[in-house]
């Protein structure tokens, strides 16, 4: 990685910890302003930053869940149910 990219991604991860501490589930935001305002190219790293991260956070969300609700299923004695993503078009692939 390059020196931005390091200082954006450990500047990513420190945020969205405090983030988490806080409840603000937009302070990236804010802080993406602050980077804006003296270096578009930090801001964008950072940003990036954040997006992957959150993106991470999501589908381990979604795995955790589905794996939660297979184990419901076969405790019941029932199919596992299909995976399905909130918003996706599952039923129509």
């Amino acid at each position: 990685m390059s020196l931005v990219q390091d200082m954006a991604d450990a500047l990513a991860e420190d945020v969205l910890k405090i983030q988490d501490e806080l409840g603000e589930d937009r302070f990236y935001m804010e802080v993406a302003k602050e980077l804006a305002a003296s270096s578009t190219t930090l801001e964008e790293a950072f940003l990036t930053s954040i997006r992957v991260r959150l993106s991470e956070r999501r589908a381990r969300a979604f795995i955790n869940n589905h794996i939660d609700a297979a184990a419901k299923a076969l405790r019941a004695g029932e199919a596992v149910p299909q995976a399905r993503s909130v918003g996706s078009d599952n039923e129509n692939l």
